[in-house]
């Protein structure tokens, strides 16, 4: 019970320092397991290890193959859920340059490694392909971390981030087709009888995959299953599926689970996300009793087996010839510049679905007394962990020598995508400038991409929103939904993180009765709340510019617009193009070729000049007049 209770409060204390101290969590997972299994043999009273996960000796948690047949359900369920991930649509949405990567790329690194490790370490070549198929896998969960605190240039990391989203599934598919064509050979090789089985697990595998998505989403399209059973239904469905599929035909069960998750990945279920959210949640965990099992699992005999010269020169072929001819291959004649090539060659940590399948095959493989299979689990975990440290402590300083740092952050994160924020954010778009929009309400995150916004369904409540590398260029953040309090926890808790040149909301129903007293800088106007911008929205949905050169009619200008219950000023548009609020006026330089610009109705120009001119002349000291 000791170890049990230990391993899940260290899977995750290892989850909580990854998050703390921004870092892959495989790379805490992985140390904590070694040092409480292999490691811990060195320095106990009586050589034992503190966690032994296999039963001997009158000690250990799994006796017989129990721990490999938990070890092949959890890779089944994270298998699973890696399959939800992966759709089409993002596929084509991301270009050729990840298509190229997760093709070309992946072909590249199976091949030459396959190569490498037969050559280098005297593997069989059915061996050293299965170690290459599985070191194809990067995944978000490496990659996410080590991009989170790097303002990257927009391109290079949808590149990084994309490329671990959708070779995560297809590396696991093509480790998967290659352990089942090793499983199938007989004693006189690779026979005709050998293909027609191997034929076998991958229809069974594809059939059942297919035949367990469809049977899921109808019974959810149909409402058959209550919403507080949904996740705990699709759970059994899963292991249902995985467990069927291998009774007949053996070792198609993963296979069957990435399918099927694919399968509803790709559909129009539209508790997907809530299925995705469950499903994230269980992974965490069980990847946080997963890879101290598996780590605590590896022998000192077996971490001896890769501590020479040969490992290097694997891992330096791996690092510095594979990914860079990969990437560089799959880029040309991409817009990407050289050194953000370079960049993204650098950056190929690999991840846990690499070491977890790993561990799974290479035990199969070593009960099974395949030649050379006692190398699978300690190569993979080397890869995993050199270059998983080597890309967490360089990345940052590699990104500024190759000069892909983003200068300055100039993203805008809009909180709330109500018509007035999609109006706004349309206009900032059409300027050039990338915005994102966020809401809880789906309704009026698909009316945004309808618009050709980018957007998404998040909670401001929730951490998740940091993890998003779509907003690694975001240095604004606007506040602008109808709840003051939710206005106010968006600047508190991401003000620091997306709002480094500036963090604005719109006014409270306090402010708006109040504004002789305003003095917080930060609000987005202070003259208009969420009420009164939402009614002049729906009556000209529409942003106007008036062009002004001087200080002067800039603020009587803005006294002749303030007339009117039709207009809003928003932005001061310079002549360079850069956009300032309105909510310090006099604080703001105008020069030749600014704009005021509104929401509201169009005016006539020429009376809105002569309005602002007897301003002026009625009130000089109000403006620069002589400029």
């Amino acid at each position: 019970m000791l170890e049990l209770a230990g391993i899940i409060i260290l899977g995750i204390l290892a989850q909580w320092v990854a998050w703390k101290f921004k870092i892959p969590a495989i790379l805490p997972l992985i140390l904590i397991g070694l040092f409480v299994g292999p490691i811990s043999t060195l320095i106990s009273e009586d050589g034992s290890q503190w966690i032994q996960p296999i039963y001997t000796d009158e000690r250990g948690l799994f006796p017989g193959e129990n721990l490999f047949y938990f070890v092949s359900l959890a890779i089944g369920i994270i298998l699973f859920e890696g399959g939800l991930t992966l759709r089409r649509g993002e596929i084509k949405k991301v270009g050729s340059v990840i298509v190229k990567l997760i093709s070309l790329g992946s072909a590249i690194t199976f091949i030459g490694a396959g190569v490498a490790a037969y050559y280098v370490f005297g593997l069989s070549w059915k061996i050293s392909f299965l170690f290459a198929a599985l070191i194809i896998v990067t995944g978000p969960t490496v990659i996410s971390p080590i991009l989170r605190n790097i303002p990257l240039k927009k391109d290079v990391s949808a590149v990084l981030k994309w490329e671990g989203i959708l070779i995560d599934p297809i590396g696991a598919l093509v480790a998967v087709l290659v352990f089942e064509f090793i499983s199938v050979e007989d004693d006189s090789g690779y026979t005709k009888q050998a293909l027609i089985e191997f034929g076998k697990i991958v229809l069974i595998g594809f059939a059942f995959g297919i035949s367990g998505g469809y049977a899921l989403y109808f019974a959810i399209k149909k409402k058959l299953i209550p919403h507080y059973l949904l996740n705990v239904v699709s759970l059994s469905v899963v292991l249902l599926i995985f467990v069927e599929s291998d009774v007949f035909a053996h070792e198609s069960g993963l296979l069957s689970v990435v399918v099927m998750g694919m399968f509803l990945g790709n559909s129009d279920l539209p508790s997907l996300k809530e299925l995705l959210y469950f499903k994230e949640s269980l992974s965490v965990l069980l990847i946080s009793i997963l890879f101290i099992l598996l780590a605590a699992n590896i022998r000192v005999e077996d971490l001896l087996l890769v501590y020479n010269w040969k490992t290097a020169i694997l891992m330096a072929i791996i690092i510095f010839v594979l990914r860079p001819v990969g990437v560089f291959l799959s880029t040309y004649k991409s817009s990407l510049q050289t050194n953000e090539k370079f960049f993204i060659s650098w950056v190929g940590p690999r991840g846990i679905v690499a070491a977890g399948i790993a561990s799974l095959f290479g035990t199969k493989l070593v009960l099974k007394g395949e030649p050379g299979a006692e190398y699978i689990t300690p190569l993979v975990f080397a890869v995993v962990l050199v270059t998983v440290l080597l890309n967490a402590t360089t990345a940052r300083y590699m990104a500024s020598l190759l000069g892909v740092f983003l200068k300055k952050s100039e993203g805008i994160l809009i909180v709330g995508a109500s018509k007035v924020s999609r109006i706004i954010g349309t206009y900032l778009e059409k300027n050039n400038r990338h915005v994102v929009l966020i809401d809880s309400n789906r309704m009026n995150v698909d009316r945004a991409k309808e618009l050709g916004l980018e957007a998404f369904s998040a909670n401001i409540y929730a951490d998740d929103l940091t993890s998003n590398i779509e907003l690694n260029d975001v240095g604004y953040l606007l506040a602008m939904t109808g709840n003051d309090e939710i206005n106010k926890q968006a600047i508190e808790m991401f003000g620091d993180i997306f709002g480094e040149n500036g963090t604005f909301r719109l006014m409270t129903s306090d402010e708006i009765n109040d504004r002789e007293n305003l003095s917080a800088k930060e609000l987005f106007s202070n003259t208009h709340d969420f009420t009164k911008f939402t009614e002049v929205a729906k009556k000209f949905p529409s942003i106007q510019e008036i062009p002004v050169d001087t200080k002067g009619k800039l603020v009587s200008l803005l006294r002749v617009i303030g007339k009117y219950e039709e207009a809003i000023p928003l932005f001061l548009k310079k002549g360079n193009g850069v956009l300032d609020l309105l909510n310090s006026p006099t604080e703001l330089e105008v020069d030749k070729g600014s704009a005021l610009i509104y929401l509201g109705k169009p005016m006539d120009f020429e009376d809105l000049i002569d309005a602002t001119r007897v301003q002026e002349t009625e009130n000089p000291q109000t403006g620069d007049t002589n400029s």
